[in-house]
């Protein structure tokens, strides 16, 4: 796969807690020069600190991370802030506990109060934390996220301890949601082989702070 054609699939990823400006800066300059899709920040570094500027690349950040178990009003006013200034594209995390009580109309208002407020042309990924999930969860948790109107469902935070992507979760939700979401893989993804097979399983986007390593080398 052609390297260009990876960078168009990765946000670069900055979620580290101690991220200063100087460092939002930096990776504002190497997804410039890589040639990535998008720039995946803290809501707390928006807007751009100055300097750090992106040429024709999104600029995403997160909403109700990690955990995603905040009020879904407190998601929506969190994510609405966000694009205030400056972001075109949310990752909001679901409530797991809801997943796991298989409340599903809870899942779905709870995605749909954020979908809702945002301004239209802002895309909405919904993380689902596959690693702790059942297949049927995890199938169930997609088809919740497509009713409430997101745009992409996406497998993990990359802070939760049962783990980050795998294969075989993106290959069922990219089946779930069978191109009418994009798929993002996110968690564990540090090489240009992962990142090709993480595609060939199904994933539209790549979430990772690993971008300069896979796209330096095709052998990864």
């Amino acid at each position: 796969m052609e390297t260009a054609a990876v960078a168009r699939t990765i946000d670069h990823t900055l979620l580290n807690p101690t991220a200063v400006d100087a460092e939002v800066a930096q990776l504002c300059a190497e997804a410039n020069r890589l040639g990535v899709a998008a720039v995946c920040i803290s809501p707390s570094r928006l807007p751009l600190p100055r300097g750090a500027l992106l040429d024709g690349i999104q600029l995403a950040t997160v909403c109700g991370f990690p955990s995603g178990s905040h009020r879904p009003e407190s998601k929506a006013a969190e994510a609405v802030r966000s694009a205030e200034l400056g972001a075109s594209e949310i990752d909001m995390v679901l409530d797991l506990g809801r997943v796991k009580a298989a409340d599903w109309d809870a899942v779905e208002e709870d995605i749909s109060a954020v979908r809702v407020a945002l301004p239209g042309p802002v895309v909405l990924k919904v993380i689902i934390e596959s690693a702790a999930l059942s297949d049927d969860e995890i199938v169930a948790s997609c088809q919740a996220a497509e009713r409430a109107g997101a745009n992409f469902v996406k497998t993990s935070t990359g802070f939760h301890p049962s783990g980050g992507a795998s294969l075989g979760t993106v290959r069922l939700m990219a089946a779930t949601v069978g191109g009418r979401l994009g798929v993002k893989a996110s968690g564990g993804i540090r090489t240009r082989k992962a990142a090709e097979e993480m595609i060939a399983a199904g994933a539209t986007r790549l979430g990772t702070s690993s971008a300069a390593i896979i796209l330096g080398s095709a052998e990864g």
